[in-house]
């Protein structure tokens, strides 16, 4: 059963890819209540990273926008694995991304509107969300942005 943000997604031209394994010793999503936590999601595809490297040094905002996309598609195949049907996806709540950049780069909100813009344009009102965008000194496999998200679930 196809659920009409997948719809929306064939109409974007995406197809959401299998669901990643975890990396290290911790679960990809968790569900608590009507609450679904997914694990930080990197920049991937077809099981590669992507884009990697620092902001502010070598890597520009078109860049890091383009890898906070990968994210949050990747955070949707999480969630799918996690509900089986992103018709059960009620909203997503928060996303919380991490921007591997140097002290001086300070754009890290333009980043993460990567996520965020594609995030509502793939599932409308219920994209809409509170977030955090934050620096980080480094990230894992030296990937440019990392995201993590909670999504309210119905039954």
């Amino acid at each position: 059963m196809s659920s009409a943000i997948e719809a929306r997604l064939n109409e974007l031209g995406i197809t959401l890819p299998e669901a990643a394994a975890p990396a290290a010793n911790y679960v990809p999503f968790l569900q608590t209540g009507n609450q679904l936590f997914v694990s930080g999601q990197l920049p991937m595809a077809s099981g590669k990273l992507q884009i990697s490297g620092k902001l502010g040094n070598g890597l520009g905002i078109d860049e890091g926008k383009a890898a906070a996309k990968l994210c949050a598609i990747n955070l949707l195949a999480q969630a799918k694995a996690a509900t089986g049907n992103l018709d059960k996806v009620a909203r997503l709540v928060k996303i919380v991304g991490f921007v591997n950049s140097t002290a001086e780069f300070v754009d890290q909100p333009q980043v993460i509107n990567g996520a965020s813009d594609f995030l509502v344009e793939a599932m409308g009102e219920k994209g809409r969300h509170a977030r955090s965008a934050v620096s980080a000194a480094s990230l894992p496999f030296g990937a440019a942005v990392e995201i993590e998200a909670i999504f309210e679930i119905e039954d």
